[in-house]
Formats: structure tokens, sequence, C-alpha cells
């Protein structure tokens, strides 16, 4: 019978709290794989079993489970009964239509009453291999691993081995607000902290009417690629042209940037609360940018009161890159846009500001009633994965708060 078996590896470190990691891993792989074909899933001596239905798509499956975080690795698998004969014919029945010089087979066997112990097993398979191809046992580098996991009522066998994306299960970690540019930076930093268990709201700035919906758009697509990480998402989509105006109006040029920010911040955090989030989350890289200089993260960082959580403030650009590309984001990134921040952009922004004048320059604007504008004036998408699943049928939904 095929079935697809998933090991996990940082969860099994958990300790007391290892099953509310496990379930939550079930439940996110119920929710990936609702149209490909699995039929009902088991944990099974520290993994996961899905057992499948005959007319289960594999490619679909295979590129599903790369995107669900807390796998380690997985295989399309055979189940049979716990037969040392069964296993010999099925494994030399599976390799016969594969192509290879050199091959090992490696053993985990979690049930210890099997009259074999691992290297046994290895033996016994490798020897009925050797019987009927004129092939070679390669312990160190073979081209093709045949992979035997003896459990108490069963055995499963692969010939190949899937990598996952590894870290913790969506959700496990609590909710966070990323404020997602439209840019390569942003959507690489929801990743990470994705990756770390957190299910991510979105929130992107936009200058509409004043400058086209190109980084609106662009967000938007960005949210929905995100969401096949978490199943279902929000993306607040937040008109700040008129805010930027009022800036201008009342702002020293140099401190626009670090204001906008601010002004930012204060909006995000108010969604965070409604959204029962923890932390707030940018893109941001030290020194990539006039706003990115110690002086000034910590002026903008002052304006909320939620952790502010900096995923990649240690890496270059060249490596955000190479993960935007991994991730799938980076041509949607790429794109061209008119992004808000280059909206009355001062032709020479501050790079060391201090909190004394900035809080000097928000004395002479209406703060409050800023924040309160956008608030009120955010549309809220909502994104669902696979998209079938969605409420509309379209995959999203719209509405404003």
């Amino acid at each position: 019978m095929r079935c697809v078996t998933v090991h996990y590896s940082e969860i099994g470190l958990k300790g007391k709290n290892q099953p509310l990691f496990i379930r939550k891993l079930e439940g996110n792989l119920k929710r990936a794989t609702a149209d490909a074909g699995v039929r009902r899933i088991e944990e099974r001596s520290g993994r996961l079993v899905l057992r499948l239905s005959d007319g289960a798509d594999w490619g679909l499956l295979r590129q599903r489970l790369q995107w669900v975080f807390g796998v380690a690795n997985f295989s399309l698998a055979m189940r049979i009964p716990p037969d040392l004969a069964a296993l010999k014919q099925g494994v030399v029945a599976a390799l016969a239509p594969l192509s290879f010089v050199s091959f090992r087979v490696s053993t985990r066997r979690a049930y210890k009453q099997f009259p074999l112990n691992s290297e046994g097993v290895n033996r016994e398979v490798g020897a009925a291999v050797l019987e009927q191809r004129q092939v070679k046992v390669d312990l160190e580098h073979p081209e093709l691993t045949v992979h035997v996991e003896v459990l108490p009522r069963d055995i499963y066998y692969s010939v190949q081995r899937e990598p996952g994306p590894g870290g913790l299960p969506v959700g496990v970690s609590g909710r966070v607000v990323v404020l997602l540019s439209g840019g390569i930076d942003s959507p690489v930093a929801a990743s990470r902290l994705l990756k770390r268990g957190c299910l991510v709201t979105f929130v992107h700035f936009h200058s509409m009417p004043f400058l086209d919906g190109s980084s609106r758009e662009k967000a938007i697509e960005l949210a929905r690629l995100l969401t096949r990480y978490q199943y279902e998402s929000r993306l607040y989509l937040v008109p700040f042209g008129e805010i930027q105006r009022e800036v201008v109006a009342g702002a020293p040029s140099p401190l626009r940037v670090v204001l906008y920010r601010r002004l930012m911040g204060r909006i995000a955090e108010g969604i965070a609360r409604t959204e029962r989030a923890k932390a707030l989350v940018t893109g941001e890289s030290l020194g990539q940018v006039a706003s990115q200089t110690l002086d000034n993260l910590a002026v903008i960082e002052e304006a909320v009161s939620l952790p502010v959580l900096r995923p990649l403030i240690g890496s270059d650009k060249e490596e955000i890159v190479q993960q935007a590309r991994r991730l799938g984001s980076y041509d949607i990134s790429v794109q061209p846009d008119q992004d808000c921040c280059r909206f009355f952009m001062p032709r020479h922004p501050a790079t060391f500001s201090t909190l004394e004048e900035v809080r000097a320059a928000e004395e002479r604007l209406p703060v409050d009633a800023l924040v309160r504008m956008g608030l009120e004036q955010a549309e809220i998408r909502g994104f669902t994965f696979p998209e079938p699943f969605a409420a509309n049928g379209s995959g999203n939904v719209t509405r404003n708060t």
C-alpha cells in the first residue's frame, strides 16, 4: 500500500510539549494536502504516515510537503506486513525499473522485537538486490539509498527521500504582524518567522491615488505566495499618501523618512492589537538604507511598545536575494512599482536622527489623528490555500476595517 512517511527533527527535542507540536504539524499536513489524495494521517513511532488514496498525486504531494514547516524529510513509501521475505521481494520489485550503479540499505528499527537488528536487515535486503542486479554496495556515497523503517505492526520501504523545509510547525509560536513593503527583504523576513512557527498578518502601506497601484498589487501577490505556508492570511492595505502629505507640510525635510516609519509602526501596532499579535516584524538590514542605521532604528522603534523583530538585521543583500529566489518571491519583488517610501522622499534624509529632534517634529503633527486615519481607512484582503477551498472560490476576500 502506498503512503508517505514524514519525519521531523526539531520537534523531537520538545519534551513534554512534543504532543502539541505534533498535533499542529498533523493539522498543517492535513490542510496542505487536502486536495492531493490523502485519506488519513497517523502518528507512528516518531513519524507521521500519510495514507494515500489510489488516485493520490505524488507530484502535487511532493510540492506541498516542501512547504510545510516542521517537516525534516519525507518519502513515498510502500507499507507491508513485518515480514523479511515480503520486504526483500518488495524492494527488488521497486528497484527493477531504476538505473543505478551503486546503492546501500539504511534501516531504522523502531520495533526492537523484530528478529533482525538494523544491520541484519541491511545485509539481507542488500543481498537480495545483489542477486538480481549487477550493481555494487557503496556505504559512503551511494547513487541510491533504500530506506527501511521497521515498526511494530508494519514495515515501510522507499527508494527516494525528499528534504523538507525544517523549522517548527506554523501556529506554535503565536502571531506577528509583518510590514510587507513589496520589495525583496520583507517577504524573506516573513518566511523566517513562519519557519519559527509564527502565524503572520501582513500590513502594506501604499500611496494611492497619488501613486499608481503597482506596490499594492505586488503586496497582494506576495501575501498570496506566503499563504501556502500558513493556509490562511490577512493583508491590511493602508493608504498612506494623505498621511505623508501631513508630514511634508509640518516637519523638517531630513526627518520625513524616520517620521513615516514611526507612523507606520504605530499603525501596524494598532493592527497588531486587533489581531492579538505579539510582535512587529520588518525586513530591515543594518546599514542598507538611510533609515536603517542604528541611530534611526532606535528612534523608529521607540514609537511602539510591542517588540520589533528584524530577522534580516545581520544579512547582506546577496544572502537575502538568494533566499528570495528559493522562496519564489524574488520575481514578484523586482517588478517595477511606485513604493510609498519614495513618495515625498527628501533629497538628503537624516541618517543619524535623535529622539529629541524627532519628538519635537512630531509635536507639530496630529499624530493620533494620522494613526486613526490609517487604521480606519485600511482595507483587508483575505487569502486561503489551497485556493479551491476558499469561501468564495477565488482564494481571497476583501473588506474594509
